[in-house]
C-alpha cells in the first residue's frame, strides 16, 4: 500500500496515521496513531479475544495491553468499544490478569459506544405484545427498551448455554460441543469489562451513537461519520420486513415470554428439568428402537441449540458501530462485527455510498465471516490502483480459523471464498500469517495526501 509522506500545509490536520493490528487470535484489537505536526493523538478500538493465537504465551493479553501502554504514551485520547461481544472487549476487564486496569490507566478522553450500551436506556417491555401502538406502529420508547431487554435475555441464554456445555449436560459431538461453548462464552455480559467502560466513560466522555451521528470535534483535522448501528425507527421498515422470519429475534423473545423462560428457570443446569435430562447416558434398559429415538432426539436438541446461540450472536453483532475516518482524501473504515442487517440501513444511502467507493482500508467485518462483507459493499471499492486516482485497497483481518461456523455449510471463519478474493483484489493483511518476528502486532502507515 502506498504511503507517500505528504505534509498538509494545515498544523491541525494530521500528516498520516499508522493502524496497528494486534494479534488477540480470535477477536479485534487495533490502535490508530494519527501523527500531528507537534503531537500524536491516539484511537483504540476494541480489545478482546475469546481464543489465543498459536503458540501465545500465557500473559498475551498482558504483553499488548503494556504496548498499547507504551505506544501511546500513557494518554489515549480516544476508545471505541464497537460491540458488547466478548472477543471485542474482554481486555477492558478488571479480573483475572485486570488488563482493564492498564486500558483505564491511560485516561481516554472520549469513549465511543453504540447506542444499545446507554445506561440510561431501561429495558422494561417483556414483550413485542405489550408494545403500545400509536397509528398502527409500536411506541418508539417501548420498542427500544424492548429490544434492549432483548439483549439482556440474551445474556441468559448464553449463561445456560455456557454451563450446561461445561457441564457436558448437553448430548453432543465435539465439534457441537465446542462451538456451543465458544458462541456461548462470546455472548456473556462480560460485566467486569461492561461496568470498565461506565468508569472509564465517567471520567471522560462518553459518546452513545447510531447511524448518521458525526464525531468531527473529537480529533483536529479527522472527519469521523458513524454509518451504524442505525436505531429501531431508522430500521423500522427493515424490522417489519423481516417479520415474518423464522429466526427473527421479535419472535424469540415473545416465544420465551410465553413460555415463561425466566432467569431463574434457566439458572441450574445441576438441575435438569424436561430438557436438559436428555444429558443422561443411553442404558440397557431401554429397548434398542428407543435407544436409536432417544440418540436422534438429543442430537436434534442439541444441533436446534446452537442454532438459536448461533442468531443470539448475529443479533449482537448487529449493534456494532461502523465508523468512517476521513483525514485529507484517505479514508479508513472500521465496521466492527457489523453483519448484513446492519449494514443495510448503511447500503441504501447514496451519499454513504458515494463516500466509501475510494476507502483505502478496510478492517475486515467479524473476522472473515460469510455476512459481514456485503457485496454491494464490496462493488463499491475500486481495488485496483495505478491510474493516479486511487490507491489499491487495503485490508485488514483480526481472525483464527476453528472457532467459528464450518466448511460443510459454508459458514467458516474466515470464509475461504472471501479470502481469496481479498487477496486477489487488495493488499490483504491477516493475524493468521503472523510470524515469530512480528506475532504482537503489525502496522500499516497512510500518508494523508491533502
Amino acid at each position: 500500500m502506498p504511503a507517500k509522506k505528504t505534509v498538509l500545509s494545515r498544523k491541525n490536520t494530521p500528516s498520516s496515521v499508522t493502524i496497528r493490528m494486534y494479534n488477540v487470535g480470535f477477536g479485534d484489537c487495533f490502535l490508530l496513531t494519527f501523527t500531528y505536526a507537534k503531537q500524536e493523538r491516539y484511537v483504540l478500538i476494541d480489545y478482546g479475544s475469546t481464543a489465543a493465537p498459536k503458540n501465545a504465551r500465557a500473559n498475551h493479553m498482558v504483553e499488548i495491553a503494556r504496548d498499547i501502554e507504551e505506544r501511546c504514551k500513557g494518554q489515549l485520547d480516544i476508545l471505541v468499544e464497537t460491540h458488547r461481544h466478548r472477543d471485542h472487549i474482554s481486555g477492558f476487564t478488571t479480573e483475572g490478569e485486570a488488563t482493564g486496569k492498564i486500558i483505564a490507566s491511560l485516561q481516554p478522553h472520549h469513549i465511543v459506544q453504540p447506542w444499545t450500551e446507554d445506561p440510561e436506556a431501561k429495558p422494561n417491555a417483556m414483550t413485542a405484545t405489550t408494545l403500545t401502538q400509536k397509528d398502527g406502529k409500536p411506541n418508539e420508547k417501548e420498542l427500544a427498551s424492548h429490544f434492549l431487554g432483548s439483549l439482556e435475555d440474551m445474556h441468559r441464554v448464553a449463561d445456560h448455554i455456557e454451563r450446561i456445555t461445561r457441564n457436558k449436560t448437553l448430548y453432543a459431538g465435539s465439534q457441537t460441543l465446542n462451538q456451543l461453548a465458544f458462541l456461548g462464552q462470546n455472548n456473556l455480559k462480560n460485566l467486569s469489562a461492561v461496568k470498565n467502560l461506565i468508569t472509564m466513560g465517567k471520567k471522560g466522555q462518553t459518546h452513545y451513537v447510531n447511524a448518521g451521528m458525526t464525531l468531527n470535534a473529537l480529533l483536529p483535522g479527522v472527519k469521523i461519520t458513524v454509518l451504524g448501528p442505525p436505531t429501531l425507527k431508522q430500521t423500522e421498515t427493515i424490522r417489519m420486513q423481516r417479520s415474518k422470519d423464522p429466526d427473527e429475534f421479535w419472535q424469540f423473545r415473545s416465544f420465551w415470554a410465553s413460555q415463561r423462560l425466566t432467569a431463574s428457570a434457566m439458572a441450574s443446569p445441576g438441575r435438569p428439568g424436561p430438557r436438559q435430562s436428555v444429558g443422561g447416558r443411553l442404558n440397557a434398559a431401554h429397548p434398542p428402537n428407543m435407544r436409536w429415538f432417544i440418540e436422534q432426539s438429543r442430537k436434534a436438541y442439541a444441533d436446534q441449540t446452537l442454532e438459536i446461540v448461533r442468531d443470539l450472536d448475529s443479533v449482537m453483532n448487529n449493534t456494532s458501530v461502523i465508523l468512517l475516518f476521513e483525514i485529507g482524501n484517505r479514508k479508513l473504515l472500521f465496521p466492527g462485527d457489523a453483519q448484513i442487517e446492519n449494514w443495510a440501513y448503511a447500503l441504501k444511502n447514496k451519499k454513504w455510498c458515494d463516500l466509501l467507493k475510494d476507502v483505502n482500508l478496510y478492517k475486515v467485518g467479524h473476522h472473515g465471516s460469510l455476512n459481514a462483507t456485503p457485496k454491494s459493499l464490496w462493488k463499491l471499492f475500486r481495488h485496483k490502483g495505478g491510474d493516479g486516482t486511487h490507491d489499491r485497497l487495503g485490508t485488514m483481518c483480526s481472525t483464527k480459523s476453528g472457532k467459528h461456523g464450518s466448511s460443510k455449510s459454508a459458514t467458516e471463519v474466515p470464509r475461504t471464498v472471501l479470502v481469496r478474493e481479498l487477496k486477489t483484489n487488495s493488499d490483504f493483511t491477516s493475524t493468521e500469517d503472523y510470524k515469530a518476528s512480528d506475532s504482537l502486532s503489525r502496522a500499516v502507515t497512510i500518508a494523508a495526501a491533502g
